[in-house]
């Protein structure tokens, strides 16, 4: 992947998501937690870098005021 988390901001969005799923993961062992974590991190990655190369090849061009036509490039 061209644009990765850098690793302190990956592990602060790694200690988010097992805050934010604790009550749901507490049932796994420790290290199912870990990895289901670790594999959300970087789904939620992979997401970011396809949303910006998607934004990236998207032309916006206003008409008029109220309407906007979008274009590949």
């Amino acid at each position: 992947m061209k644009q990765s988390i850098a690793s302190k901001n990956r592990k602060e969005l790694e200690n988010k998501m097992t805050k934010v799923f604790e009550k749901d993961m507490k049932t796994l062992p420790a290290e199912f937690r870990k990895i289901l974590v670790d594999d959300l991190v970087t789904a939620f990655e992979s997401r970011l870098c396809v949303l910006n190369r998607a934004q990236l090849n998207l032309k916006f061009i206003m008409l008029t005021e109220g309407e906007v036509k979008v274009e590949t490039v």
